[in-house]
Parts: structure tokens; sequence; C-alpha cells
């Protein structure tokens, strides 16, 4: 009991990284994203060696960001970011033909937490920080990605609880009708199929 006590009171030590100072957790990072998005409602079944690459990106790519969770030099979680403008087609192109201007919107991608440390509030301070990354550098909206599952899906978990609460919470609501498509590989299956996520978006950041 003492001990499971100290692990509650545990606290994940959060560092905001831009530029080449991301070349630090790319390995970590990508493999701290394979394990996680193997879970519902990700199911991904990935590679650390492809998401090095596509993590990559991020330290050359202007504005963008990887607010890191860690316990001692291992990193439990991270949150990425960038602005919709410099994100990849998939992403960026739905928002455009919905009538956005990218070059006014924060695109924040991943958010990836080990299970046990779930639950002690690193989710809020990833948006805390990631808000604050983007209102630095002028934004006022941010959206992100959740990926849409049907309700009767077989892999769906008995009393799975939606994140929609927390995120709303957050100020954030579904774009109604604006959904991005990606790519990428279920469990179980042999090659990537399209998925669809639903867009949410936040304005007013600059409010705080």
């Amino acid at each position: 009991m003492e001990k499971k006590k100290r692990q509650e009171n545990m606290a994940a030590d959060l560092i905001t990284l831009t530029g080449k100072e991301i070349e630090r957790v790319l390995e970590q990072l990508a493999d701290l994203r394979v394990r996680v998005f193997r879970e519902w409602p990700y199911l991904y079944d990935g590679s650390v060696s492809y998401e090095k690459t596509y993590l990559a990106r991020y330290v050359n790519a202007p504005g963008a960001v990887v607010v890191g969770a860690f316990a001692g030099e291992r990193l439990v979680g991270a949150a990425t970011g960038q602005p919709l403008a410099g994100e990849v087609e998939d992403f960026r192109v739905p928002f455009e033909r919905a009538g956005f201007d990218p070059a006014g919107i924060y695109y924040f991608a991943e958010s990836v937490l080990d299970a046990d440390w779930r639950g002690r509030g690193v989710g809020h301070a990833f948006f805390d920080a990631r808000e604050a990354h983007a209102r630095a550098l002028g934004f006022d909206t941010a959206a992100f990605c959740a990926v849409i599952r049907p309700a009767d899906h077989p892999l769906r978990p008995a009393g799975y609880a939606p994140l929609d609460p927390f995120w709303r919470k957050r100020g954030y609501a579904p774009a109604n009708g604006l959904t991005v498509g990606f790519d990428w590989p279920d469990l179980g299956e042999a090659a990537a199929t399209r998925k669809q996520l639903q867009v949410w978006m936040r304005s007013g950041l600059s409010g705080g």
C-alpha cells in the first residue's frame, strides 16, 4: 500500500522541446507511440522505425513543439504540435476545403501517455503547454483530430469512456462536418486502410 501511495504521488517533469532539442526524444517517443496507439481507439499496428522517420519532421518544422513528460530520463508521455500550414496534406487539405485558412490554426497532433501515468493531470498539462506555445506564436485557434470508431466495434473495451467531456472542458468542440482521412494498418490488418478522424477546434487562445 505504501509503495502504491508513493507512485500515485509521483509527478512527471514536463519539458517543452523545440528544434534540435526534439532529437533527444525521437527514439523514446517512437516507441511510446507504437505502444499506446495499439490501444483503443487507435488499434495501430505500427513500427518504431516508421515512427522515428515520421516524427523527425518536427525537428526542422517552424513552430513545432514536443512537450515531454519525464520520469527521470524516461519519457512516459508526450504531446506534439505544429502550425497547420506545415502539416502533411492529408490533415491540411480538409480544413482548406471547409473554408478554414491553415495559416491561422495551430494543430495538436499526437498525445500519448504511459498507462501508469494516467489520471494525474498530465493530459491537462499537455494542453496547457501546447496552448501556451501556440499563443506565444500568435495563434488564436487550435485544432486536433479524434479517431472515429463505431460504437459496436468488436474491439471496443467494455465500459470505455470517450474523452469528449475532457476536451469540452478545455473549450474544444467538434467542427461540424469536418473530418480528416488518414491511412494506417489496424491490428490484424495486412495493409493500411483509411480511417476517419473528427476535427475538434477551439478559438480564443489569446484570451488565456
